[in-house]
């Protein structure tokens, strides 16, 4: 079975859409979305209907913090955009699309794979996988093979054997990385709606679990279209230059 492993796609329509295409062009016959589906992006409303849709027919989806934010409501310590962007994405919500968030899971097990939105040993302290120590920590604190994070919006790929101690290889786009099975791995694929490596392409990765294998993926989409809707919106300016330049 190959899984598309999605996650951050901040209400960016135009790159889950192109997102979407190219999983389905790629075999894709299973979908997992690891949270953070509002937060920063235009269009709320038709991201989360869409994964709901998804869910509905059998695909998994996580809650991250930007989810749970907006369910919540703004905090009286959150910065001024912060509180914002949340205000208009709840306004933008209907009852039914906020129960949807608030009732999505921290994490999921499946086997040898857990599926969770920042990492495995505090999922609702939203730390986040910075290194190998981090990641180390997330992968002792499971007993599963395999993690797939987001939370991080930059693709990262990390392992641990027997030595207890963390490496970390450097993902390529398009070419398939076979995981081995003496170690454990913690898989975080790139944000979708708004990757911050240099790179506004888009992030995704394909699991492979016959073989098994992980490919990680870039894919372009209309980036001016996701910002002028951004711009449209009243959302800070700088929500709409970070889908542009990728920072």
């Amino acid at each position: 079975m190959k899984t598309a492993l999605i996650t951050d796609i901040h209400a960016n329509r135009e790159a889950l859409e192109a997102v979407l295409a190219h999983a389905h062009g790629n075999g894709a016959t299973a979908l997992a979305f690891l949270g953070d589906f509002v937060g920063y992006g235009a269009d709320p409303a038709w991201v989360v209907d869409t994964v709901r849709d998804f869910v509905a027919t059998g695909a998994l989806a996580i809650q991250g913090n930007h989810d749970l934010a907006t369910v919540l409501g703004p905090s009286p310590e959150m910065r001024h955009d912060a509180k914002a962007v949340i205000d208009w994405t709840r306004s933008k919500l209907s009852a039914e699309q906020l129960a949807f968030l608030d009732e999505l899971p921290l994490s999921l097990r499946y086997g040898e794979k857990l599926f969770v939105h920042a990492n495995a040993y505090a999922p609702a302290a939203w730390d986040y996988v910075l290194n190998s120590e981090f990641a180390l920590r997330s992968m002792l604190a499971t007993p599963c093979r395999y993690t797939f994070c987001g939370h991080m919006h930059q693709p990262r790929l990390f392992h641990a054997g027997s030595a207890s101690r963390a490496g970390e290889a450097l993902p390529k786009p398009g070419a398939p990385i076979a995981l081995k099975q003496d170690r454990q791995w913690l898989i975080i694929p790139g944000s979708a709606g708004q990757p911050r490596d240099g790179n506004p392409d888009a992030c995704y990765a394909l699991f492979d679990d016959e073989v098994p294998s992980i490919i990680y993926f870039r894919v372009p989409y209309d980036h001016e279209a996701a910002a002028g809707k951004v711009r449209s919106a009243g959302l800070p300016l700088r929500l709409a230059s970070r889908l542009l330049s990728g920072h």
